[in-house]
């Protein structure tokens, strides 16, 4: 494990930036070879989001050959509302960059059949090869994508029931309302994130 620390969240946000912008370059991802990213959503990775964005329109980088999975959906929010996780990777990311809507995958929170939905999202990551680098984001207890504290190292993507301080940590974005914030959602698991080559 490497600790990075620096004196701002905007140094941080760029570090992180170039750091993924860098294994992309590195990896030299092309028609037959995809770069796969594992991507976290919140306020934390914003910053990061933007630069990466930057260094795509300067010419620096791009995602025509990337896959990305997203760690977590919410349960029983519409794909289309402002707080959904696939709203805010379009909104915040991916329509910024060049890369394949077919190969940004988000897990489906309204799917008939959500354990379905969770092991033909495990079943895609291994036929893109595994996570090549996996970003991730700590939550106040600890968590890692809705991993609430307990939960198995070798759980695979799943359904969770949220915990009360990760409900009153995302009120802030459905207006402060615990009744709007959603009580379930659709996660990756520990195991599945510590099968990344690189977190």
């Amino acid at each position: 494990m490497r600790l990075v620390i620096l004196d701002n969240y905007d140094l941080a946000s760029e570090w992180a930036a170039k750091y993924i912008c860098n294994r992309i370059i590195q990896f030299k991802p092309g028609q037959d070879r995809y770069f796969t990213l594992g991507l976290p959503t919140g306020s934390t990775p914003l910053g990061c989001y933007k630069k990466l964005i930057e260094y795509h329109k300067n010419g620096d980088l791009s995602f025509k050959y990337v896959k990305t999975f997203n760690m977590d959906e919410y349960v029983g929010l519409p794909r289309n509302h402002p707080e959904s996780y696939h709203s805010y990777m379009w909104n915040n990311f991916f329509k910024h960059i060049d890369i394949d809507p077919n190969n940004a995958h988000i897990l489906d929170g309204n799917a008939a059949d959500l354990q379905a939905e969770c092991d033909a999202f495990e079943k895609k990551i291994k036929e893109a090869g595994g996570i090549d680098l996996f970003v991730g984001g700590i939550g106040p207890d600890g968590h890692i994508a809705f991993n609430e504290p307990g939960s198995s190292l070798v759980s695979r993507t799943r359904l969770k029931t949220l915990a009360m301080d990760t409900i009153l940590a995302n009120a802030k974005y459905f207006d402060g309302d615990l009744s709007k914030v959603p009580t379930m959602a659709l996660t990756v698991g520990v195991g599945t994130v510590m099968d990344a080559r690189e977190v």
